[in-house]
Parts: structure tokens; sequence; C-alpha cells
């Protein structure tokens, strides 16, 4: 559960390990959480934990790494590269919220952090103990049937404190269909309970999280005369509105911008308009309505700076704004006691993109995102805004039921013969000329059919070749092939495969 002391279980964990001389490996998914769990070991362990990230000078992670060697530090703390510190004889490696997706690395040399911590918690004859609310469906089916041990956390705690439970448990969470809403002639993006509990949260004094994985303030340019978009010309995918600073349109894939138009490029008409929302649009439109309220946007772009991240943290937790308006970071473990409202401003973003995972990230943001809500003794709630009530993922969400969606989950998977009942191999080329990618992505296809035809034992399903569903990324063409089965790696090992990326257990087939 949500806000169920797991952290003070990783406290003792370590505090056990240095007992017996050993030392101890915490993955955190990504910097952004950083700063608030090194602050809890840092009070438990003082001047014996060294962190580990991206955003480290080449001197601060010099350092550290030094220090890790020499046997200075008992702990070390950061995302995936921290589990490669030269840490010597240890005893535990934890991965907080192992579900995240930011524990796989999307670029060569592909691995799942996770797994990695896994196998050399084996090597070195360490316990590995993996933390979430919202397991991944493959996480939890190694859990049941005896692969891993499962530890279940029923109670949340308030205040931090271990011994008051609060009888509250988990926010109630309210659910909005906003066809309504538009029925009733509300053509906002907040709902009309949302705007009523935001002001009375605000009243209150109390601090309110609003949560849109989508940034920017619009999220495609639209000409109303002619049809055209603007795109950008090494994606092709639509160019996002930023307002900050001064109306650039960016790709949030490879970085390019432009400023806005003024007039359709195609046709010269001034019908040309930014449309869709993101997080920049939500926290306008707090300002606008709440002219009083503190507003801090936590999102890529106003956490590029070096210790961005720690700062807006900072600033909320000691209740210097009683608005944070944010993308998926705010999924990512925070306890902020003061937050009792949670508005999830649209639950269906991701919901249905053509992949075999989106149903339970979605599943998981949700439900990461609520577990904000409630976490002292001023209780809490959360409003949830959808097109999609219906759809099963949201469901479980709104009840906080992670055992019922993992069984519908795991249904679904058994059906479509998804992991865990299968393991896949994804292999992507890419190529600046579109007639070269396609060629080459039939060539491997059609080696890796003949393969499969020659031994029959080898049980496994081809998906493809087609084109990746973001087909142009930095100017090159993807297409990609699928391999679905028991053991499809055996199909792939030995092949030569020049300029190909191949991803064992990819996270997203997208």
């Amino acid at each position: 559960m949500t806000g169920s002391g797991k952290t003070e279980l990783y406290l003792r964990a370590v505090e056990e390990a240095i007992r017996r001389g050993k030392k101890a490996i915490i993955l955190v998914p990504e910097i952004a959480i950083t700063p608030q769990t090194v602050r809890r070991f840092l009070a438990r362990f003082p001047g014996q934990v060294g962190l580990i990230h991206s955003k480290l000078s080449p001197g601060e992670r010099y350092d550290t790494w030094r220090r890790a060697r020499l046997g200075l530090l008992k702990v070390v703390i950061g995302p995936r590269s921290a589990l490669f510190a030269p840490l010597q004889n240890i005893g535990l490696v934890v991965a907080d919220e192992c579900h995240d997706s930011s524990y796989s690395q999307s670029e060569p040399p592909f691995y799942n952090a996770v797994t990695a911590a896994q196998e050399y918690a084996r090597i070195c004859g360490a316990v590995c103990l993996l933390g979430s609310a919202t397991p991944s469906i493959v996480q939890r089916h190694q859990a049941e049937v005896g692969e891993s041990v499962r530890l279940v956390l029923t109670q949340r705690i308030r205040n931090g404190s271990a011994d008051a439970r609060m009888d509250g448990g988990l926010p109630p969470v309210s659910i909005i269909d906003m066809r309504e809403e538009l029925k009733s002639g509300n053509r906002g993006i907040f709902s009309q309970p949302l705007v009523n509990a935001l002001d009375k949260a605000l009243k209150r004094g109390e601090q309110a999280i609003l949560f849109l994985n989508r940034r920017g303030t619009a999220t495609y340019v639209f000409c109303r005369t002619c049809g055209y978009v603007a795109k950008c010309p090494q994606c092709d995918t639509p160019l996002t509105l930023h307002l900050e600073p001064d109306n650039v349109l960016t790709c949030h894939r490879c970085g390019y911008h432009r400023r806005m138009p003024e007039k359709c490029p195609d046709c010269g008409s001034t019908q040309i308009r930014a449309y869709g929302l993101g997080s920049e649009k939500v926290e306008t439109e707090v300002q606008a309505l709440f002219p009083s309220a503190r507003t801090l946007r936590w999102d890529w772009e106003t956490t590029r700076q070096k210790d961005a991240h720690e700062i807006i943290l900072s600033h909320f937790a000691a209740h210097r704004a009683d608005v944070l308006v944010g993308t998926q970071m705010l999924a990512k473990g925070l306890d902020l006691p003061l937050v009792t409202l949670v508005g999830i401003v649209l639950a269906d973003v991701g919901l249905n993109l053509p992949d075999p995972f989106a149903a339970e990230r979605t599943f998981s943001l949700l439900t990461q995102v609520s577990g904000r809500a409630g976490r002292s003794s001023l209780g809490g709630e959360v409003i949830l805004q959808t097109f999609q009530q219906e759809h099963y993922a949201i469901q479980f969400a709104v009840r906080h039921d992670v055992d019922g969606f993992y069984v519908r989950e795991l249904e679904e998977r058994r059906r479509l013969g998804y992991p865990p009942f299968s393991r896949l191999v994804r292999l992507e080329y890419r190529h600046f000329d579109a007639a070269k990618a396609e060629t080459e992505a039939r060539r491997v296809a059609a080696q890796l059919s003949k393969g499969i035809e020659t031994d029959k034992r080898i049980q496994t399903d081809l998906l493809g070749p087609v084109p990746c569903f973001f087909t142009r990324m930095d100017g090159l063409y993807r297409w990609q092939v699928v391999l679905r089965g028991p053991q499809p790696e055996s199909l792939v090992r030995g092949m030569k495969l020049d300029g190909w990326r191949v991803e064992v257990e990819p996270v997203s087939l997208l």
C-alpha cells in the first residue's frame, strides 16, 4: 500500500546489513525523488552515505566513486548507474518503486536495473529487496509462482510514525466523467467537483497536487482552414506549444524548436490555433481561477538545471506553494503530509497507445499518484477526471484494487500470449532512408522466419516487420520486428545484426 512505511523497512534492513559488516546499494527510479530518500538515509547513517547520479559533476562523481572503492561508504544511493558503484562485501540491494520503467535503459547497452540487481545479489550472496505498491505483472507473477517471496504491508503510516496508524487507509477516489461535464456546458479543463475541492483545500490552508502526464501548453498546432499540423521535420510528430519562453513549438523527442507561426505555412490563413492540454496550461488555469494561490510546476522543462528537483520539492514541502502541478515525476514515492487533494486532470493519457503494457502503465501511474493524498491525520481525497471511465484500468485504480487489476491483466496477457506467459525480444532498425529501413527490416524478418520454420522446437511467433509507432525519430526511420516465445533470444544469438538494436524483455513496443 502507498504510504505504508517501506522506506523505514529499507533503513532497518541497511542497519542490519551494516551491523553484519556488509554494505548496501539503494536504487531509486529517478533523480527526482533521490534528495528526499538521501535525507532520510543521511539522518540515519551520517557520513556513511554516497550519492551517484547523472546530474553530478565529474568531480563529484569521481569523489563518490573513490570513497566507495576505499571502503569509506557503507551505503550508495541513486538511479540505475548506482548499481555499479565499486562497493565491496555487498549484503543488501534495494530497488525502490521496482515497477518503474525508468529502471530500463532505453539506449544500448539495454538492461533492466531491477533484473540486474536481482542477479547481482545472487552473485554477491546478498539480499535483494524490491519495493512497490504496484509491482509489475511479471514481478507479481514471479512471487506467486515462488521465484521470490512476497511480503505485504496492509496499513498506512501517519506522519512517518510507525506507532500511529491511520484509520482511514487510502484516500477515497471520485471519478468524474468529462463527457457529462461537456454535456452540462463546462468546456474548461477542470470539472466543477475538482474546482470546488481545490477551493476548499486552499481555504483550509492545505496543499493540492494536480497531475497530468503531458508537458507544455497545447499538444498540437492545427490550421482550421487547410488542416495543416505543425510537425517536427526530423521526427514527424506534432510539435508542442510552450508559452515560456516566447511561444515556442518544441519536439519532445529530439529537441527541435521553432516560433509559433502567425499564419499557416501552407495556405497563409490566420486560422492557425493551438489545441490539446499540457502541464503548463494546467498551471495557467489554476492561476486564473485562484489568483492568490501559489503554484509550482514540476516537469522536464522546470527541472533541467542542477538541483532543480530538490529546490521545487523543498519549496513545496515547506509550504511555500499551495498547488503543485506536474507530470509523472509526481508518482514517484513523494511523502507530503500537507497534501489533502490530488486532482488527476486527464486519466486517459497513454491508455490507448498500441502497446500491450499500456493498461499496466496507466493503472500503476494513477494508483501511485492517488497515493500522494491523505498521508497525515488531515485525511485526503482524489478526484480523477476521465473520458473513459468504463476502462478496467481506471475502474481498478479508482478502487485502489491492485489484486483485482493483477488478476484481470494476467488473464489478458494469458489470452494474448504476452509476458509472463512468454518472453519478448524486440529488434529495431533505423536509417535516414525510409526505403532502406524497410528493406533491411524485411530481410532480417525473412531470415528469422526461415529459422522458425527450420526448427519447430523453437515455438516462437514473429510479429512484423512493421514501422514503429513513432515512425521517425531524429531524422531516422524506424522499423521493428518482435519475437515472442519461451526463449526467443535463442533465435537471434549468433546472427549478424549490424546496425540493429536488440532489446530482450522490452518495457514498451512503441
